[in-house]
């Protein structure tokens, strides 16, 4: 089949995915590259997403033309696809027109959907070549948890992060609150967001839509409340509980009840604007826009562990790297040196000094750049801490299906359209219809 051929096929297969148009499809070939570099050179394609403010694209680009720089018989093709949601759609389709890249970074979450398309291969054997335990256990365990599936690691942690609160500490201090002491429990989150609320100033934001940002706030929400959304195969979940329906009013009620929040939908991309520029004194972020937030606030910032009810946790998030299934070995061969090389341990720390992810390697907290920055900015050792009480996100097969369900209950409850209870029976209604073949003996 010729390559106009193949385009056309993916472009319907797009289409009919509901990716819209196909203007985000790669050439085969770059701009001014040629298709004869060298018999021995391997080409590669990398897909990849940016979720977060800051300069990522320009990062991800110079690190492919270093790596390319010490690896000449590799060419990268780095080919930015949206954000996360818009990448695992945009890479289904490449897949299912069997054309996917050979090496992509997509959510952690999106392990069993993969999985399901049998698109990637495990990555065992690599790893023990690279050092095997100690090379796996160096990255941190609640990352690895969403990496692993059925005994094999099928992904390898990169740009992950953990939920934030952020906080300003002038206004803190302004209105006689410590801005060295950010909220520990849900009863000081709100007497916070009470005080701190103005005729010009919302006391917090939480962000309800926008890159499954809405799921991954709740699921912290029903963890802190005691509760998990899922089975550790993810063939089931466990939406429609007391627990979760508390937790689900607590979040709905700090806008509606007690007035803290705006009560119209808050976007994921508008919170930390709004943070910034002084809309609101305190939001709920991920920590992959650390670095970003703090070289543009015009106040001090500060950050802490999300604060908690019944237990101390939140669910890690973030994008793993997923080797490719494809005729050409060599292709995988070097996808995995690619892999291997962005995630050193000196690569990974600069990697976190840049960002503000969190370095997924134990090792990169020795590397004296990172150490440096660590005394010199604190804060940006909260998410690696909040680790040692982190869970993995919600992952399921039929994924996509079952976390649509989920977001929609938590948009009905949260615009006051339907209480909590109702919302999450239905929503577990949905879930257990989307799972229920992948429960059957």
């Amino acid at each position: 089949m010729n390559l106009n051929k193949i385009g056309c096929l993916i472009i319907m297969l797009a289409l009919i995915s509901g990716c819209g148009s196909a203007s985000w499809l790669p050439p085969a070939v770059p701009d001014g590259a040629s298709h004869d570099d060298g018999a021995d050179t391997v080409e590669l394609s990398f897909y990849y997403p940016v979720d977060v403010g800051g300069p990522l694209t320009t990062t991800i680009e110079e690190m492919s033309e270093q790596f390319m720089k010490e690896h000449p018989g590799i060419r990268i093709n780095p080919v930015y696809m949206g954000d996360y949601q818009d990448t695992a759609i945009k890479t289904q389709a490449a897949v299912q027109g069997n054309n996917p890249p050979d090496v992509a970074v997509l959510q952690s979450t999106q392990l069993y959907t993969m999985l399901d398309m049998d698109a990637i291969v495990p990555l065992d054997d690599y790893i023990n070549q690279a050092g095997g335990d100690a090379f796996v256990s160096d990255f941190y365990p609640a990352f690895l948890a969403d990496s692993q599936a059925d005994g094999h690691t099928y992904s390898i942690p990169f740009q992950r992060s953990t939920l934030l609160m952020y906080y300003n500490r002038d206004a803190f201090a302004e209105q006689g609150l410590s801005p060295d002491a950010p909220p520990r429990n849900w009863d000081e989150l709100l007497r916070a967001a009470a005080g701190l609320t103005t005729s010009q100033r919302w006391g917090l934001e939480i962000p309800s839509s926008g890159g499954g940002m809405a799921t991954r706030i709740f699921q912290a929400f029903a963890m802190q409340n005691g509760s998990s959304l899922m089975s550790d195969d993810g063939k089931q979940v466990y939406l429609d509980t007391a627990a979760n329906a508390e937790a689900l009013r607590y979040w709905r009620d700090l806008s509606h009840a007690h007035k803290v929040m705006p009560e119209s939908r808050i976007e994921w991309a508008s919170v930390p604007d709004d943070f910034i520029h002084g809309k609101t004194a305190m939001m709920v972020y991920t920590s992959g826009s650390l670095t970003y937030i703090r070289n543009q606030a015009p106040f001090r910032l500060g950050v802490g562990f999300l604060p908690t009810n019944k237990q101390l946790t939140t669910p890690t998030s973030g994008g793993n790297f997923y080797v490719f299934k494809t005729v050409d070995t060599r292709k995988q061969d070097a996808a995995w040196t690619f892999v291997q090389w962005m995630t050193e341990p000196e690569r990974i720390a600069q990697w976190s000094i840049d960002t503000g992810y969190i370095a997924v390697r134990k090792s990169a907290y020795d590397i004296p750049s990172l150490q440096a920055y660590g005394k010199e900015f604190p804060e940006s050792l909260v998410a690696r801490n909040q680790l040692a009480y982190s869970a993995k996100e919600l992952a399921t097969h039929n994924n996509a299906k079952v976390r649509a369900a989920l977001n929609e209950a938590i948009e009905a409850s949260l615009s006051g359209a339907m209480p909590p209870e109702e919302a999450l029976k239905k929503a577990q209604a949905k879930a257990d219809q989307a799972l229920a073949s992948f429960r059957r003996p």
